[in-house]
């Protein structure tokens, strides 16, 4: 039944046909989207790429042989139809080509296909792991391919724009050396250096610092990242990041390139402005007015602090929490003091995930009646202190929370987006870009007990907090910068130390002796000693990008081949086992047992 290809060409692809073509001979090539017999009319719609086009096989017009074979056709049959253009009688208006329809005079099946494990439609509820064994179908289905097109589309615009601010794209080793202070790295074993890794890099990192030693001013590329983390609706273990690094440039010229970048991808891209200046916020002001340093501020609903003003009532979970030097902050749900009970003890469990011990609320009716499990103990005038700093309004339901402020943050952001979404507050047509800015230079890790990077050992503190690195580290402030949008990091980068001093004093609180620094830094801090600029950069998640973009609800709908939660492929099982001869060549043995 399959037919040769041989001396087929295509006239255009099945979407680019218009009305200027009515009257021609033009031949076609794609999948049978959908056959439908009407006895003596046949009605074949082929698909590609672009879009679909009608074919209309009529047993008065047709040849006997030709309609026969017609008759044959089957969902995603490739086929290759020769024919005239002509107008069609029933205008389709939901199709790009609903105006014209191909009458053929021949016809070739080039392949056919087997039963479908899942329907070729963009509407369906196949569960994900059935579309993910078999991808390549999957793919077929309008909404991702149209997903992969928008990223190819905006791989470019980034290339040609960064081309015409004078970067030099620069391409950076795969196989590298594995450094701490980030996630787990993909280790790669060496055949020829027996008992030796290279690791998978999480990013180019140190490689484009030293392409700034080199001279090259402004590099990028389209980089290839690993990282081997728990996965998420936003993360793969592999993934593709827009990376960049500028010389001679601090925080206000980084951020004032990618303004211009973004707003000419989605202008080039999706035809949304961007309005700039993008507005920045504080990384501490993120944290207290949001709880998050990755805030989505489509809507409002901002924490309000009340630590100064509980710190004396007679609610102890309240005023000891305070003394014990914590914080009491809340929430305002305008317009949601009848919620059940049933609902609001939901979202005390929420919060509890989040290691709040419990979360109190108040319902203000609209009769000005208090519903509350704890304003018994408070005076009316402190009672009216809440009213007021939170804007309490009859029909409002306040939630508070009491405990130390990384746990507020924590429960309260969480508890406000699970609200957002379950209220409808964001508006979804909305592109929200924030820049947080002035993040801690570290953090503390409570598990090994010392001061780690929030960043990485190469960030440089602010100019006026390099004193606090030699007195009070943890008061420092990093030149550090994210983008957000609607409320996902998009990015992050910052200014990077090319001091040997600071770099060597940030190496110490880091816990590093000069031996360490060395083993694992070595190459990047030979290469300072031989004049370095300045420098400074940033490296966009582009999966995240495209996915917000695309308003998909996985970075999967705009991967080609993405892995599952668990970093594997089900359409190629990987990963999977190998015969022992590779492990004996790898100097490798290992003691799991295949299952």
């Amino acid at each position: 039944m399959e037919e040769s290809f041989k001396g087929l060409k295509r006239t255009k692809m099945c979407g680019e046909f218009t009305e200027l073509d009515i009257g021609k001979t033009a031949t076609a090539m794609g999948w049978v989207q959908r056959a439908r017999n009407k006895g003596s009319l046949i009605f074949v719609d082929l698909r590609d790429r672009t879009g679909i086009i009608q074919i209309v096989f009529d047993e008065n017009k047709c040849t006997k042989e030709l309609f026969s074979k017609a008759q044959e056709l089957k969902f995603e049959y490739v086929i290759a139809i020769t024919g005239i253009i002509q107008k069609r009688s029933d205008i389709n208006e939901k199709l790009e080509t609903g105006t014209i329809e191909i009458i053929p005079k021949e016809l070739k099946i080039l392949s056919t296909c087997d039963v479908l494990p899942f329907p070729i439609e963009d509407e369906i509820s196949t569960r994900e792991e059935l579309r993910l064994e078999y991808r390549y179908l999957d793919l077929r289905r309008k909404k991702l391919k149209n997903n992969l097109i928008l990223r190819s589309k905006t791989a470019i615009a980034i290339r040609k724009f960064l081309e015409s601010e004078g970067f030099i794209e620069v391409e950076t080793p795969t196989f590298c050396k594995s450094t701490p202070e980030g996630a787990r790295d993909y280790l790669v074993p060496s055949r020829v250096n027996p008992g030796k890794f290279y690791a998978l890099p999480q990013s180019p990192q140190l490689y484009k610092q030293l392409l700034m030693v080199s001279g090259i001013d402004r590099y990028f590329q389209i980089a290839r990242c690993y990282r081997d983390e728990d996965l998420r609706a936003d993360r793969q273990p592999e993934f593709t990041q827009v990376d960049m690094e500028l010389s001679f440039a601090d925080i206000d010229d980084v951020i004032a390139v990618n303004e211009r970048l973004i707003n000419r991808i989605f202008k080039d891209v999706c035809d949304i402005n961007i309005n700039l200046p993008i507005k920045r916020i504080k990384w501490i002001d993120a944290m207290d007015n949001y709880g998050s340093d990755k805030p989505d501020t489509r809507f409002d609903m901002k924490l309000v602090d009340l630590t100064e003003e509980m710190k004396d009532v007679g609610f102890s979970v309240f005023s000891e929490t305070v003394k014990n030097n914590g914080v009491v902050k809340a929430i305002n749900l305008k317009k949601q003091f009848n919620l059940p009970r049933k609902k609001i003890d939901s979202y005390v469990e929420f919060a509890k995930e989040y290691k709040l011990k419990g979360l109190a609320y108040l319902s203000y009716g609209l009769d000005k009646e208090i519903k509350s499990s704890f304003t018994k103990f408070l005076k009316d005038t402190e009672i009216n202190k809440i009213l007021e700093k939170t804007n309490c309004e009859p029909g409002d339901l306040l939630f508070f929370a009491a405990d130390k402020r990384d746990i507020v943050w924590q429960a309260l952001g969480a508890l406000r987006l699970k609200l957002a979404n379950d209220f409808d507050l964001i508006d979804k047509n909305k592109f929200e870009f924030l820049w947080v800015v002035e993040f801690p230079l570290f953090e503390y890790n409570e598990e090994e007990n010392r001061l780690v990077a929030m960043h990485h050992p190469f960030t440089m503190v602010m100019d006026e907090d390099i004193d606090l690195l030699f007195s009070n580290p943890e008061k420092c402030r990093a030149k550090a910068y994210d983008i957000v949008l609607n409320g996902i990091e998009l990015g992050g980068g910052s200014v990077r130390i090319y001091q040997s001093k600071i770099q060597n004093r940030m190496f110490e609180i880091l816990g590093f002796s000069k031996e360490e620094a060395n083993e694992q830094f070595g190459f990047l801090l030979n290469a300072f000693k031989y004049g370095v600029p300045p420098h400074a950069g940033l490296a966009y998640g582009l999966d995240r990008v495209i996915m917000l973009m695309a308003r998909a609800e996985s970075i999967r709908d705009v991967i080609a081949f993405p892995k599952t939660k668990d970093a594997s492929c089900l359409m190629v099982k990987a990963p999977s086992f190998v015969d022992e001869k590779q492990l004996k060549e790898l100097s490798i043995k290992i003691d799991i047992k295949k299952s």
